[in-house]
């Protein structure tokens, strides 16, 4: 049964570079390699029975070393590349079995591509490029324009619309090429190194430029890159290819902390897991709890019995009150203090579990207090202690750090 949020399936892809590739198939069905194939055949094994789906509105990177398929993976999903076999499902329809006229429609109405060399026409204003697709479709002047200057505000260029690809930095011709694939409302954006010839700050630039689009428009993304942290800060998941095969499908945070292998390990190592680590990756349980209910002797006997000097305090629907300490509990028996309702509780800082372990290292470094991690109802979590920070960044492969 399919997903219904699935947008794309991929199921047993395979490209042969040959007119005719029915021996390098059957090579590979016996389990031969993309070497040992190359040598009998003299044929070249592009994708290697490849499968793997994406979600409506997920950006799903593929990346690896040159050669590894990434981009002939990309251009099958539009067939401007013919697989040798295999299927591609877009909205459950299998594309591989359409004929030129079904084809051309996915390819207009389906897919859009955003190139690495930006592709732009040099007689064409940023106007025109824009609407150049659409033009080919028979859209009116009236619509195409519109639709072409709505997409040029959204990337950045509104009041460029007359000017010249060689009146245009590297950064702004790509965002044109970005502008060319929105205006045509395509619900997959198939982009090719889209960013790997632009400079490193205009590159950052182009990147935050995807993802606040994303935000607004929730497209379907292919992006294929080699760049660890573009895919890092891009992906909601990456694909690793080696050889023209998969080897690893996962979240940013599952490729870092659990590699399949040295392959993909390599790639990894040193990325800083600050940026991938999420304040719900490092939390520990917030236990022991007492409410405001409980008195100051409660407090005490509690962080007795945990080997504590701090107890954070909530109301009866969990949420996050503040903390009282050793000194703070000791004080307020002597005063006879009968509740915590009483006295004014201590404060530490409060995030939420999806904030990058990054975003907090600085406070951790400067509170003498655990952090608190609370959901959108303020509802306490989870605590950040300085230790499993540091333990959690110096795991450097999958498995439980020794605390």
């Amino acid at each position: 049964m399919t997903d219904t949020n699935e947008k794309i399936s991929v199921k047993n892809l395979v490209k042969i570079f040959d007119s005719n590739p029915q021996k390098a198939l059957s090579l590979l069905v016996n389990g031969k390699s993309k070497d040992e194939i190359l040598k009998k055949t003299g044929q070249t094994v592009g994708i290697n029975n490849v499968s793997f789906t994406v979600k409506q509105g997920e950006i799903f990177v593929i990346m690896g070393l040159s050669g590894s398929g990434k981009s002939t993976i990309l251009r099958c999903l539009n067939r401007l590349i013919e697989p040798s076999a295999g299927s591609i499902f877009i909205d459950g329809i299998d594309i591989t079995n359409l004929k030129d006229k079904a084809l051309r429609k996915i390819r207009q109405k389906k897919t859009a591509m955003v190139f690495q060399q930006f592709a732009l026409l040099p007689h064409r204003t940023v106007l025109q490029n824009t609407l150049f697709g659409l033009e080919l479709q028979g859209v009116s002047k009236k619509d195409r324009e519109e639709k072409a200057i709505k997409a040029l505000a959204l990337v950045g260029l509104k009041g460029w619309e007359d000017k010249y690809p060689d009146q245009l930095s590297g950064g702004m011709k790509q965002r044109v090429g970005l502008a060319r694939a929105l205006t045509n409302d395509a619900d997959i954006l198939l982009m090719d190194e889209a960013f790997s010839a632009l400079d490193p700050l205009i590159r950052e630039e182009m990147q935050d430029e995807l993802l606040s689009i994303q935000q607004k428009m929730n497209k379907t993304i292919i992006f294929i890159t080699h760049d660890l942290n573009e895919a890092l800060k891009l992906g909601d998941r990456i694909a690793f290819l080696r050889d023209g095969a998969l080897i690893q499908v996962g979240t940013p945070e599952e490729i870092i902390t659990d590699p399949a292998d040295d392959y993909v390990g390599k790639f990894v190592r040193g990325v800083d897991r600050s940026k991938i680590l999420t304040a719900g990756d490092v939390m520990k349980k917030p236990q022991p709890l007492i409410t405001k209910r409980a008195g100051p002797a409660v407090a005490l006997r509690i962080m007795k019995e945990h080997g504590i000097s701090s107890v954070f305090v909530v109301d009866k629907e969990k949420r996050y009150q503040g903390i009282i300490t050793v000194d703070m509990a000791v004080e307020a028996k002597k005063s006879r203090v009968l509740s915590l309702n009483e006295i004014e509780l201590a404060q530490t800082d409060v995030v939420r579990e999806d904030v990058p372990v990054q975003d907090t290292l600085a406070v951790i470094a400067e509170s003498k207090l655990p952090m608190a991690v609370v959901n959108e109802e303020n509802k306490l979590i989870g605590i950040i202690v300085r230790g499993s920070v540091l333990a959690a960044l110096a795991t450097e492969k999958g498995g439980e750090s020794n605390e």
